[in-house]
């Protein structure tokens, strides 16, 4: 999914979908957002706060509503450098990918800690 950026590091891809990708970089302590055409470094903290932003979206408030604002919404997380202007099928793409993330970040903690538990 990624096209122009040069890589110094190395970078574990997390979660990707056809829209997206995320990937985590351990030397960095950060996290890659490949979405939307850019790609967008965060710190865990910032990456919290993006997921908290998209999923406060109301998706089905936005479709049922019949005044003509846009079906448009910008993303913008106090402490990032990065906004995002995202369509409502972006946004749906978006909170799968995040979901998706936080999901496989879930079972590698799980992991993680049976294995634990069986080598002690």
């Amino acid at each position: 999914m990624i096209s122009t950026l040069t890589q110094t590091t190395p970078w574990t891809d997390v979660f990707s979908t056809s829209a997206g990708a995320i990937y985590q970089c351990d030397e960095e302590r950060c996290w890659y957002v490949d979405f939307a055409g850019k790609v967008a470094k965060f710190d865990y903290r910032c990456l919290l706060k993006l997921r908290k932003a998209v999923y406060h979206i109301d998706i089905e408030q936005v479709l049922l509503t019949t005044t003509k604002a846009p079906d448009v919404e910008i993303i913008f997380i106090c402490a990032c450098d990065h906004c995002y202007v995202l369509s409502l099928v972006q946004i749906i793409a978006l909170k799968e990918l995040l979901e998706g993330t936080f999901v496989m970040l879930e079972l590698n903690h799980i992991l993680h800690d049976r294995l634990g538990r069986v080598v002690i």
